[in-house]
């Protein structure tokens, strides 16, 4: 069986989520907004599209602003609760290209056990410390997984199988802000789940809205890979006996 849902986690995006929601309710597949304890102002459009589309959207509500990851886990854990069997992430910025929701959950439903990953196709608009500075991450995760399987570890549109993330989450603390993305994939990864790339447009976020703190975000991303590279040591029999029997 294969049933999804989409996971969208929100911290005051209200001037781009309208958007980003119309165009991934075209295809069909039931919403979940996680309100990452956004302001007055966000919340009420949250509760206004809710209102709007309640056979396809549901609003999970967090008390107070827990950063992106807490979010998606919430997310995962209440489409546990559903009976969802996959998780499609996406920002709420607008950065993301919704039409390549069909491609990603197509994707997930013929390889239902893999990680689906978007790897980011940029336009014009994203500055080039931010094009360049993810490199450093790239770099690392090639390290930290002894693979170039996982092409890009950052990018925020992805499918999940839910059962694993849920089961890793309770296991293991998941970084839950700016590190999340990559700390998740490269957990899930060392637990066996292969990860398939898709490429996908991405441009700057349609409402200007960053919630990337440079020194907080930065220290948290560096604190990452320096567990998961001391993690991956234990892990290298492992992680070269298995790059053997894919050979």
């Amino acid at each position: 069986m294969f049933k999804p849902v989409i996971v969208v986690p929100v911290y005051n995006h209200e001037h781009a989520i309208g958007a980003v929601l119309a165009g991934l309710l075209r295809h069909g597949v039931p919403c979940m907004l996680v309100d990452d304890g956004s302001s007055v102002s966000c919340a009420a459009v949250l509760d206004a599209l809710a209102r709007a589309h309640p056979a396809e959207v549901e609003l999970v509500r967090l008390p107070y602003n827990q950063g992106k990851g807490a979010a998606v886990l919430a997310g995962f854990r209440q489409a546990a609760v559903r009976g969802y069997t996959h998780v499609l992430q996406i920002d709420a910025d607008g950065q993301h290209e919704t039409a390549d929701v069909p491609k990603f959950l197509a994707l997930a439903e013929a390889n239902p056990a893999a990680i689906i990953c978007g790897y980011p196709v940029y336009d014009e608009s994203v500055p080039k410390a931010r094009l360049y500075g993810r490199y450093a991450t790239h770099i690392w995760v090639w390290i930290n997984t002894l693979s170039l399987e996982i092409r890009d570890s950052m990018c925020g549109f992805r499918v999940y199988p839910v059962a694993p993330v849920n089961t890793l989450a309770a296991r293991h603390a998941i970084g839950v802000r700016m590190n999340f993305d990559t700390d998740i994939v490269v957990r899930l990864f060392w637990n066996g789940l292969r990860v398939i790339n898709i490429g996908t447009s991405v441009s700057y976020p349609s409402d200007g809205v960053s919630h990337f703190r440079v020194w907080r975000d930065n220290v948290l991303i560096s604190w990452m890979h320096t567990v998961l590279f001391f993690g991956m040591l234990s892990r290298i029999p492992k992680l070269l006996a298995r790059k053997w029997q894919a050979k």
